[in-house]
């Protein structure tokens, strides 16, 4: 099952069939048992066409995060550490990551407000005082008011990496900006947790042309889903549930920076694709 959140309403779609209805999203996503929850709304929801459906998704498709906030998890993947490790030699902070990879605990850190999330078809920002910008695609979890792990969606970690291997305490600055996040396009609530075959693809393009294309699968994670969404809710309550971005092990060469115009395309097995377009904030001039 995928559910979307629009502004026409809600978009529940269970295999080729397509239903519409008006419920409030926060308490709809947090239910005890959401996929028995939306198989008995399916019952009694009004029924549309696949073509109305992606008339609608086109149109009027929003974030999933309604007034979540979204969190992120670091140094999940080896090739993620060694990235960051190289990123934040010059600084001296190079063996952090690798301590943090190696650690009982992972690392995990604020991402965005709901405000700041860009929807699939939005523009995701790059910040304009940034000379190295890449993306980051992730497996994102939703997890409901009652720590459970219930759906997941497709994210995009927006990274500035020049601002991050100035300094590690940089990492706010490097990660939580307007349009520094991207969720999307739907929630995925299947019957089973997602196998480790799944894959994560992202590709680049550049003026028509792909500069970027790559796929790696979920199992080449070091750390479990359970293990991050476990952590997070040590010490936070979120009562409206949390999306939790899992890293990334797809890391653009160090010869690659995005640019204005640049097209993200980031697909994950079963869930879908993730698509923005690249744009510089501008700092306001005072």
């Amino acid at each position: 099952m995928k559910l979307y959140r629009t502004t026409k309403g809600v978009i529940l779609q269970s295999g080729d069939s397509y239903y519409i209805f008006q419920e409030d999203w926060d308490h709809l996503i947090n239910a005890p048992s959401l996929r028995l929850e939306l198989e008995d709304t399916a019952r009694h929801a009004e029924n549309i066409s696949a073509q109305q459906a992606q008339v609608l998704l086109h149109d009027h498709l929003l974030s999933p995060a309604s007034t979540q906030e979204v969190w992120a998890a670091g140094v999940t993947y080896r090739r993620s550490r060694d990235a960051r490790m190289e990123e934040a030699k010059a600084a001296g902070g190079g063996d952090f990551y690798d301590k943090v990879y190696e650690a009982q605990r992972p690392e995990l850190f604020f991402k965005s407000s709901a405000s700041r999330v860009a929807a699939n078809g939005e523009a995701v920002y790059i910040r304009e005082d940034s000379a190295w910008n890449v993306p980051e695609p992730e497996l994102t979890l939703f997890i409901n008011r009652a720590a459970e792990v219930v759906a997941y969606t497709v994210g995009n970690d927006m990274s500035s990496r020049s601002i991050e291997g100035e300094n590690p305490l940089y990492l706010p600055q490097a990660k939580v900006y307007e349009r520094s996040a991207a969720l999307g396009p739907a929630l995925y609530i299947p019957e089973q947790e997602l196998p480790g075959s799944t894959q994560i693809a992202m590709t680049i393009h550049r003026q028509g042309e792909v500069c970027f294309q790559e796929a790696v699968t979920l199992d080449r994670m070091k750390r479990s889903l359970e293990e991050l969404a476990d952590y997070l809710c040590r010490g936070l309550e979120f009562p409206t549930g949390v999306f939790l971005m899992t890293g990334t092990c797809l890391v653009p060469d160090g010869g690659f920076t995005l640019q204005d115009g640049d097209q993200i395309d980031i697909t994950i097995d079963d869930i879908g694709t993730l698509q923005n377009v690249v744009e510089t904030y501008r700092i306001a001039p005072k």
